[in-house]
């Protein structure tokens, strides 16, 4: 492995929260933040922050549900997929979108982060994403079948920061009349990309579930870093 990882602590007020951090192989580059499906920090989300550090970027992904239950690892079906549905209705939204603004401030103090700073996110992940490119707290922002987003639209003006949009176009749970809502409020923004995956379902860029598509998650991903390398 051609990359160092750790968990480090992130300062939240007077608490603190975990967040697995992957440094490049050069030990220094722009930066990451890799937001977490509702199944935690689990050994997908690290394999994917492990992988944008042998990308060359600084990768870091923060544990979203600390607050609930701190470094839960869930599997995607039964009572792992329930558990993670509880976990997402007991967390605020607001205090997950500032847990990742902390983040972003823990990155632009580190010594190894040399440039920019992106969010991308993945599910529940993506809408946090999209969110927190409203708050400004990032210089990009990547979401992946972001759940919800057509459901908050008033965020879309105050985003001003470049942003990516994968979705799948057999995903039940974001239907075309959804992503339709998202792209038509960004019209006409020369910053913004949307990326519509035929033949992808919900989670399809996850190679731990039975949605995985590694046709679109290949196209995604060299999306994804032609989009950071032209805007970090």
């Amino acid at each position: 492995m051609s990359v160092t990882s750790r968990w480090i602590d992130i300062p939240a007020g007077a608490d603190s929260f975990g967040a697995y951090l992957a440094l490049p192989k050069s030990g220094k580059g722009p930066a990451v933040i890799i937001i977490q499906e509702i199944f935690g920090v689990n050994s997908h989300i690290r394999a994917v922050t492990d992988q944008y550090a042998q990308d060359g970027y600084v990768a870091i992904s923060p544990d979203i549900f600390w607050r609930t239950q701190p470094r839960v690892e869930l599997t995607y079906a039964g009572a792992d997929r329930d558990k993670g549905i509880e976990l997402l209705q007991k967390t605020n939204v607001d205090l997950a979108v500032a847990d990742i603004g902390a983040t972003a401030a823990t990155l632009r103090a580190m010594p190894e982060v040399t440039g920019k700073l992106a969010a991308i996110g993945f599910c529940f992940g993506g809408r946090l994403a999209y969110l927190t490119a409203a708050q400004g707290t990032v210089d990009a922002a990547v979401a992946y079948y972001g759940g919800g987003i057509q459901n908050q639209l008033d965020a879309a003006p105050k985003i001003q920061v470049p942003m990516q949009f994968h979705y799948g176009e057999l995903d039940s749970a974001i239907p075309m009349s959804a992503i339709g809502q998202v792209k038509e409020r960004f019209a006409g923004r020369d910053n913004v990309e949307f990326h519509i995956y035929p033949n992808a379902d919900h989670g399809f860029n996850c190679t731990d579930r039975a949605s995985y598509h590694q046709h679109s998650a290949a196209l995604a991903h060299g999306r994804t870093l032609t989009f950071l390398g032209e805007r970090l």
